[in-house]
Parts: C-alpha cells; sequence; structure tokens
C-alpha cells in the first residue's frame, strides 16, 4: 500500500526497511500551547522490542501504534504484513484527524487547555 494518499494532515516524518513514522500537523505542535514533545505521531514496525534494554525488534509481525506523547499511547495493533500494517496506519491516521479517537480516555491527568486545542484541529467537540 502507497502512503500517497494519506491525509493532508499527516506527513510522512521517516520511511525504512522495517518502521515507518507519520507526523500529524508538525507545523503546528511547535512548543507554543501545542508543544513539540505531544506531536501526534503513527509508528509501523516490523517486530516487538525484546525485554532487554536496547535490545533488537524481534518477530515477523507488524505493529502500528499512535502516540500522542512519547510515554502516551493509544494502544498497539498486530498485522502479518508492512501491507496491512500501512493500510491499518493509513486508516488510523483518518480516523485521528477526523476526530474520531478519544485520545482523552488514555490520559491519567487531564490537560483541558490542551484537548480543547487539539480538538480544534481534528475535528473534535
Amino acid at each position: 500500500m502507497s502512503l500517497d494518499s494519506l491525509s493532508e494532515e499527516w506527513v510522512v516524518w521517516n520511511e525504512e526497511q522495517a518502521r515507518i513514522v507519520l507526523a500529524f500537523r508538525p507545523d503546528v505542535f511547535d512548543g507554543g500551547d501545542l508543544p513539540a514533545a505531544c506531536l501526534p505521531t503513527i509508528y509501523v514496525t516490523r517486530g516487538r522490542r525484546d525485554r532487554r534494554p536496547g535490545g533488537e525488534r524481534v518477530g515477523e509481525n507488524w505493529y502500528v501504534t499512535l502516540y500522542l506523547e512519547p510515554d502516551v499511547d493509544c494502544g498497539t495493533d498486530s498485522y502479518d504484513s508492512r501491507g496491512e500494517a500501512t493500510a491499518a496506519a493509513m486508516a488510523l491516521a483518518e480516523r485521528f484527524a477526523s476526530g474520531d479517537i478519544d485520545y482523552r480516555s488514555v490520559y491519567q491527568v487531564p490537560r483541558e487547555a490542551y484537548f480543547e486545542r487539539l480538538d480544534e484541529l481534528v475535528g473534535g467537540e
């Protein structure tokens, strides 16, 4: 599957053989009311990290994860091929951009001002 049809709010931040990184509106996550550390990203990766610190990725499956911040994610789904994972990442990107992802529910500490600003970008409330 080609990333050419990715919704315009998302950019291909990096594309390698075993990893794709998509970034949401990096033009506005610049340190103001939308901190750069909060740049939503979707990772498509082959294999899972093993449990050792600095360990390699192991396994043949592909994984898709939406990160809202480095330590805040919306879960990970597994796929059998890069093509399936890429298609799933593109669908996830579209759902996020249209406001269909409940990102508030994954935060332990509410950040209302940030959520309100993010809502403006994703078609939320």
